[in-house]
């Protein structure tokens, strides 16, 4: 009995306090981008033509880990199948925030551009003694300052 109280309250704690700072995150995430929308970072492979640059390799990576109620709600919904939405927030976050703190390293460099923006992720917990999920993005890019004559 003692065993499902306290999985009970952990799982309310988790839903609450996860809430709330998945919340903020997200907000200190918008404010953020709200700022660094000037500096273009794009996919592409290959910088604009025309001009002279120069280039720096920027990145910027996170590590975010999930709360305990969004784990206990996946794992129902691995039980029964279909998407899981609590890992796409996490994931979502995770993305942003890494090319956030890649552009924040681009403009510490007076950057123009970043072009060539790639993604790596990795999960970082696995196993039995791990329960919490934890996901790790890595943003990198290449830096283009113009170089004026």
């Amino acid at each position: 009995m003692d065993q499902i109280i306290i999985t009970l309250v952990l799982i309310s704690l988790g839903y609450f306090f996860g809430r709330h700072a998945e919340k903020k995150h997200y907000r200190h995430i918008i404010e953020r981008e709200e700022l660094m929308n000037a500096l273009p970072a794009m996919a592409s492979r290959f910088p604009p033509v025309g001009e002279k640059f120069e280039q720096t390799l920027v990145s910027g990576n996170v590590v975010i880990a999930n709360d305990y109620f969004k784990t206990f709600a996946a794992g129902l919904r691995n039980l029964f199948g279909g998407k899981v939405s609590s890992y796409e927030t996490l994931l979502d976050r995770a993305r942003r925030e890494a090319v956030l703190r890649m552009k924040e390293e681009a403009q510490a460099l007076q950057a123009d551009y970043v072009f060539n923006v790639k993604y790596e992720t990795t999960s970082i917990s696995k196993g039995k003694n791990n329960r919490l999920p934890m996901i790790e993005v890595f943003a990198y890019g290449t830096a283009l300052k113009k170089i004026t004559p």
